[in-house]
């Protein structure tokens, strides 16, 4: 089956994460600006955009799944709004336990920032908050947790609990299982943070910076600079995106409360209103105070391309995670037996290939592989064919 991905929307409380969740998923969660109003992980569904390939073949897609929108596929993927966190989440402040759990069933973060600098770490209200520190103090929470794991880790290897035989990177990798790692990737980040692999040479800041890497390579993050709509958050918008400490982040500028705005005016039959895109046509009656609202949504829009909802989820899945989508050809180029057309898209990860993509449709359709075929080209495909973005496969099996 194909893998379900799961966002991680993770944030301080009184952010605007629960708009966030809301906007992207249209689901009512409550939205309460006090800690712990989402206690129960809301999971949702929410959609990437993936441009249909039917058109190139001169058809109509019938979805399976999400929808299709004027050659705009909408394809669903799981967006987790993971519970409040607090500073000393990762020593069971707050909801912390939960809050790491929760984090561990997810693929890839989006890390929703009051850029406007108006919740202080605690998501009180304050004026002039750096939203610098709260990018840090989740890194540094997160760090922290992946460190406690690493540290039992080490000491069972040290405590002697383990064969002779055993590399520390292979100890390493059952104790941090959770975080969907191995040994492979456990021993490229040794090497890279280059401290050698005996971990009796290790001291704590060689333990921290490992955990880090761990971390960044098992939890990658994209951040959600939200209330972007208010000039103080476009002024630190400004200064943290040309700040060098902050190249290594991917920072997507947002308005989960436009987003919002749009897509309930759009419910309402009041406008027209893709999501993700770049402008929108009034089509019902709005009062004079209404109008006024939806122009500086459009201005917003204008300066900065979207709401930026749409692009955190893509930003953080295509770019960040590296996933692929494909689309299932079938015997008739587009079609299957039940004259469905492109009724799947599949979400894969990176690097996959036809084999993979094969095994992710079923275990029987892998294990019978023959070849793929490109039905664009109509070239045959061998098994290690590498599944690009947007490939249009059809897959020939002995079973």
């Amino acid at each position: 089956m194909s893998q379900s991905y799961r966002i991680g929307l993770v944030g301080k409380p009184s952010v605007g994460k629960s708009s966030f969740f809301n906007a992207a998923t249209m689901n009512d969660v409550p939205e309460g600006a006090y800690p712990f109003t989402t206690i129960d992980p809301s999971v949702g569904e929410a959609y990437v955009r993936v441009d249909c390939a039917a058109p190139e073949f001169d058809e109509e897609c019938t979805p399976n799944v999400g929808y299709c929108d004027h050659g705009t596929r909408f394809v669903p993927t799981k967006l987790v709004d993971v519970a409040g966190l607090i500073p000393g989440a990762h020593e069971g402040a707050g909801l912390g336990n939960q809050f790491l759990s929760d984090l561990n069933e997810t693929d890839v973060l989006v890390h929703v920032v009051d850029f406007s600098g108006k919740t202080d770490l605690e998501g009180e209200a304050t004026e002039g908050h750096d939203p610098r520190d709260d990018i840090a103090f989740l890194e540094e929470e997160l760090d922290q947790w992946y460190l406690d794991v690493l540290k039992k880790g080490i000491n069972r290897y040290e405590s002697g609990y383990t064969t002779e035989d055993d590399a520390i990177e292979e100890e390493l990798a059952e104790q941090m299982s959770a975080f969907k790692t191995n040994e492979d990737e456990i021993k490229l980040l040794i090497r890279r943070v280059d401290i050698g692999f005996d971990p009796e040479e290790w001291d704590d800041d060689d333990r921290l910076e490992l955990a880090r890497e761990i971390r960044k390579e098992t939890k990658p993050m994209v951040i959600a600079a939200n209330k972007m709509d208010t000039p103080e958050a476009q002024e630190n918008y400004e200064e943290i995106t040309t700040d060098p400490a902050y190249e290594h982040l991917t920072i997507v500028p947002c308005s989960a409360h436009a987003e919002k705005a749009l897509k309930s005016a759009d419910k309402a039959g009041v406008l027209d209103y893709r999501p993700g895109d770049s402008d929108f046509d009034i089509s019902g009656d709005v009062s004079g105070e209404q109008e006024q609202g939806l122009e500086q949504i459009r201005d917003f829009l204008s300066e900065y391309g979207a709401t930026g909802v749409q692009a955190a989820l893509e930003t953080a899945l295509f770019d960040v995670l590296g996933v692929t989508p494909v689309f299932p050809g079938g015997a008739n180029g587009l079609g299957n037996e039940r004259g469905e057309v492109l009724p799947d898209c599949y979400l894969i990860p990176p690097n996959s290939t036809a084999e993979d993509f094969a095994y992710s449709l079923h275990s029987d359709i892998g294990d019978g592989f023959l070849h793929a075929i490109d039905c664009r080209s109509n070239r045959q495909l061998g098994k290690d064919y590498e599944v690009e973005s947007r490939d249009v496969i059809e897959i020939i099996t002995t079973n």
